[in-house]
C-alpha cells in the first residue's frame, strides 16, 4: 500500500513539474474584454551628409486598447484602437511635437497641426482586424475606408514641406503600415504548447517610414514563473523586392539597409497577451538619393530602445 501511495505522489509530482514547464502560447482573449498597452520609444538617427553628422532624436508613446468581438476556429475578429499617439523630435535644435489629442487642421501652415490632424483622425477610428491565434494579421476589414479617412483634404497641404508630408501620410495610412502597427503588439507567438528550451522563428515585413524591411525573429521560452518568459532576436534587412522612397521629387534606394533587434518578454500565461517587453535595435546602411540630376550616397545609423506594458 505505502509503495502504491509513493507511485501515485511521485506521478503526480512528475505531471505537475511538467505542467509547470510548459504553456499553450496561443492568443486567448476574453469576448467583449477590452485590454489596453502603453508602448514607448526612443529612437536616435544619425546621417552624414557632405561629411556633417546630422542627429535626430524620436521620442514617441501611444496607448492601443484590443478587444476581441467574434470568435472561429481558425480566426478571431479584434477591434484594435489607437487611444493616443505622441511623438516629439529633435533634429539638430528644432523641435516638432504630434499629438493625437490635437485635432490640427490640415490646412496648416504649421506640419505639426497638420500632422497631430492625421494622429486624430487614426486615433478616432478603430481598425476591425480579423488574426490568427499567433496574433497574426489575415486582414484589416475596414482599412480602405479608414485610408479614406485618414487621407481626406491631404491635397489641401500645400507648402515647401508639402510633398514630403504628403508621402508620409500615404505611407501611414497604407494597409501595410496599418498591419505593421498592429502586429507589433501581437505577432510573437508560435500557437501551439512550448516546453521551456523550445524555439521558434516568425518572419514579418515591417512597413515604416517609407520603408519596407524583412524581420526574422527567433524566439526561445526562457521559463514559466509570473508569466512565460521569452528571449527574442532579430534580423533585420531591406526587403528584395522593395521599391525605393519618393520624396519630394527625390528617389532614395535603401537596398544595404540592415540591422539586429534583441527583447526581453513576460507574456500572460492565460491570455499571451504581453505583460511588458523591452528591446534594443541597431540599424546601419547607405541611402542612395537621386534627385535633380545629382546622387548622393548618405551613411546612416539608427539605435531604438523600445518597451511595451500592459495597462490595469
Amino acid at each position: 500500500m505505502r509503495t502504491n501511495l509513493l507511485s501515485i505522489i511521485l506521478i503526480l509530482l512528475v505531471n505537475s513539474l511538467g505542467a509547470q514547464n510548459t504553456v499553450d502560447l496561443k492568443l486567448s482573449l476574453e469576448k467583449n474584454k477590452t485590454y489596453r498597452f502603453k508602448s514607448a520609444s526612443e529612437q536616435t538617427i544619425s546621417q552624414t551628409i557632405n561629411g556633417n553628422q546630422q542627429n535626430t532624436d524620436v521620442n514617441s508613446s501611444s496607448t492601443v486598447s484590443i478587444k476581441m468581438v467574434d470568435a472561429l476556429p481558425e480566426l478571431m475578429i479584434v477591434e484594435f484602437r489607437f487611444d493616443s499617439i505622441m511623438t516629439r523630435t529633435n533634429a539638430m535644435g528644432v523641435n516638432t511635437n504630434y499629438n493625437s489629442a490635437n485635432e490640427g487642421s490640415i490646412t496648416s501652415s504649421n506640419m505639426s497641426d497638420v500632422l497631430s490632424c492625421i494622429l486624430n483622425r487614426l486615433s478616432k477610428n478603430a481598425l476591425y482586424v480579423k488574426m490568427d491565434y499567433a496574433g497574426r494579421v489575415i486582414d484589416i476589414v475596414n482599412a480602405s475606408m479608414l485610408s479614406d479617412i485618414i487621407l481626406k483634404d491631404t491635397s489641401a497641404i500645400t507648402g515647401p514641406q508639402a510633398p514630403v508630408i504628403k508621402t508620409q501620410i500615404k505611407g501611414m495610412a497604407g494597409n501595410e503600415a496599418l498591419k505593421s502597427m498592429v502586429e507589433s503588439f501581437t505577432n510573437y507567438l508560435p500557437a501551439r504548447q512550448v516546453a521551456t528550451g523550445d524555439k521558434w522563428v516568425i518572419t514579418t515585413v515591417l512597413n515604416a517610414g517609407g520603408m519596407s524591411l524583412d524581420i526574422v525573429t527567433g524566439y526561445v521560452l526562457t521559463g514559466i514563473k509570473d508569466g512565460a518568459g521569452i528571449a527574442a532576436e532579430a534580423n533585420i534587412k531591406a526587403s528584395e523586392n522593395a521599391g525605393p522612397m519618393e520624396y519630394g521629387g527625390a528617389t532614395i534606394k535603401y537596398g544595404d539597409i540592415k540591422g539586429l533587434s534583441k527583447m526581453n518578454m513576460v507574456v500572460d500565461a492565460g491570455t499571451c497577451l504581453i505583460k511588458e517587453s523591452t528591446g534594443k535595435s541597431h540599424i546601419t546602411g547607405n541611402l542612395d538619393v537621386t534627385a535633380q540630376g545629382y546622387n548622393l550616397v548618405i551613411p546612416m545609423e539608427i539605435n531604438i530602445a523600445s518597451s511595451i506594458v500592459i495597462l490595469k
